[in-house]
């Protein structure tokens, strides 16, 4: 066993080689460079059980005085008693981490007899995940003929094994002696006899490797399935049975039992604090006092095993020799204080960038908060970053054909005859309304006079029109002859074929014909030679009463009025007399007209 002793030193030293190298350099900090680049950084490799408390399922002398007898490699039987209210004479478990030394043993020991109840536990708390190189047990007493070394990586609930000894590993833990460790079991405890090649009555050593014999050891930072295997937050020494079945008694007599316990005078989990490759060190904790990874790199938790907030632009990696991996904080141009990891944008980036921005603020939007929300726009005075980069559009709200304005100018979009940044004033050739929708109108140009020669103008418009002389004038009878009777104010003119088509802001309506005419804008549809002779004599921007019979319009909706039709520039008296004859129509009085 003097070899596997060996073997386990070489590969404490590789590590703690390994661990050194991560923090050379003229740094302070061995988790970066002189030029402030992140570089892999491990912690010192210790032996992780130093100190730590370790819970023995049986202790000689705990329930009482307790005999015992050894036999020395001299042949020579001597018979003590083991008392844990005697400090002299106690073997508790403490004596299994503390400072091991050669020259003057302290043993834990359990009570006698264990051959005829042999499962004896040792179980030790690191306190947090570590990386376990090797599980190392110094005897005191002879070795057993079957052990098992288990761990825990949730810190005591489930259990598994990491390597078993037996003369008879089929019988006693049911798999073959010596199996083979391939690619496929590597993360599976295997069973060997090794461990009985030399038997020495008293101090012999079993030493297991966490790695040796593993085929993806040389490349350990590639593999996952060894970095699980590797790693424990708890180590569990079972002791199954002390002699192989067979093998004769050291001693004889009648005390028999008094020679059959188990004796250890060292426990020893070789290993580094798990960090990822993150940390150089691990501290206590303040709040818990347990050990935390000083983490590094914009990482954190217990092992440095996620990115701390706001640095999601790129998923977390365990760092290895050739890159850091360090986190990377989102780009949210000091708009935003959390981010989120998107994979599918990381993908699409060629792996450079996956990182959202969350709740942007001063009135930006966007995955990196790099462009302003609607109903702003970029103040190119200013950098992205800065708190007032974008400005409010301040689209007129009449004016205006929406809240949002063009990006990078600010224009709004501005209704039909409408100017202005935003939209506030009437462009050339326009005049202001009072309509919500059409708030600036063309300037009205008079509608073309035809010739004598036109067809659409009769060669006397006195007999077309047929016009009555002195003022117009409206009465009951007037009213009841027409089918509709409406206040409109003229909006503009255009002229469609042989109709001239008006926009108009209907006002108020005092009587409705089968066309049930509502209220706002409308159009109003006039043949072309009725407006030639003037017959309605209609201009741009006036208000007037309009009273007309239904007719079928050439557009799409709209009223009609002709050279019959009664058209009179309105007065505000005449709304008082207008309702009354609305009053007398629902009384039935035109039908007396």
């Amino acid at each position: 066993m003097r070899t596997a002793s060996l073997a386990l030193l070489a590969l404490a030293g590789l590590w703690l080689a390994v661990a050194r190298a991560g923090a050379q350099g003229s740094s302070p900090d061995p988790c970066y460079d002189e030029h402030g680049a992140a570089r892999r950084c491990i912690p010192d490799f210790v032996n992780a059980a130093f100190g730590k408390e370790v819970r023995a399922s049986s202790t000689c002398g705990a329930r009482g005085p307790n005999r015992y007898c050894a036999r020395s490699e001299e042949s020579a039987r001597t018979c003590h008693t083991c008392d844990a209210s005697d400090p002299r004479r106690a073997h508790p478990a403490s004596y299994l981490t503390d400072l091991n030394n050669p020259h003057n043993l302290t043993c834990w020991q359990s009570e006698t007899g264990v051959q005829r109840a042999p499962n004896v536990s040792l179980t030790l708390s690191l306190g947090k995940k570590f990386e376990v190189t090797y599980v190392s047990v110094q005897f005191c007493s002879r070795r057993p003929d079957s052990m098992a070394i288990s761990k825990s990586m949730d810190y005591g609930k489930t259990w598994v094994p990491f390597q078993f000894y037996s003369t008879q590993c089929r019988k006693v833990y049911g798999r073959p002696s010596r199996a083979p460790i391939t690619k496929q079991n590597e993360q599976e405890a295997v069973c060997t006899d090794a461990h009985a090649d030399a038997r020495p009555l008293s101090g012999g050593l079993v030493a297991f490797s966490t790695l040796d014999g593993r085929p993806s050891a040389h490349d350990f930072d590639s593999s996952p399935v060894l970095q699980d295997w590797v790693t424990a937050t708890d180590i569990r020494v079972t002791f199954s049975r002390l002699r192989a079945p067979g093998e004769p008694d050291e001693g004889e007599g009648e005390d028999e039992d008094a020679q059959h316990f188990y004796a250890v005078s060292d426990l020893q989990v070789g290993g580094r604090c798990k960090c990822n490759g993150h940390a150089s060190r691990c501290v206590r904790e303040r709040e818990s006092g347990g050990l935390v990874c000083d983490c590094k790199h914009n990482t954190a938790g217990a092992e440095c095993d996620r990115c701390k907030p706001f640095h999601y632009d790129r998923p977390w990696q365990r760092a290895t020799a050739r890159e850091a991996h360090e986190c990377v904080a989102c780009n949210c141009n000091l708009h935003a204080r959390r981010c989120r990891f998107n994979m599918e944008l990381y993908k699409l980036s060629g792996r450079k960038s996956g990182g959202v921005c969350l709740n942007c603020r001063h009135n930006t939007a966007g995955r990196h908060c790099h462009y302003c929300k609607e109903g702003y726009y970029r103040d190119m005075s200013k950098p992205i970053s800065h708190r007032k980069a974008c400005k409010a559009c301040d689209c007129h709200p009449v004016g205006a054909a929406g809240k949002t304005c063009n990006q990078t100018t600010g224009q709004c979009p501005c209704k039909d005859g409408v100017t202005g940044i935003t939209c506030n004033r009437c462009a050339k050739g326009y005049q202001q309304s009072r309509s919500p929708i059409a708030p600036c109108i063309k300037i009205p140009v008079a509608p073309p006079t035809t010739t004598a020669s036109s067809p659409e103008e009769p060669a006397d418009c006195d007999s077309y029109c047929k016009a009555s002389k002195g003022k117009l004038k409206i009465n009951m009878k007037k009213y009841c002859k027409k089918d509709y009777a409406v206040q409109v104010h003229i909006l503009k003119s255009d002229k469609a074929g042989e109709w001239w088509k008006f926009t108009v802001n209907i006002i108020s309506v005092y009587k409705q014909g089968e066309s049930r005419i509502r209220r706002g804008d409308q159009l109003l549809w006039v043949r072309a030679k009725d407006v030639a002779c003037k017959c309605p004599k209609i201009k741009t921007g006036k208000k007037y009463l309009l009273l007309g019979n239904d007719e079928e319009s050439p557009g799409q909706g709209g009223v009609v009025a002709d050279k019959g039709s009664l058209v009179i520039q309105w007065r505000d008296t005449w709304a008082r007399r207008l309702r009354k004859f609305q009053q007398r129509e629902k009384k039935g009085k035109c039908k007396k007209a």
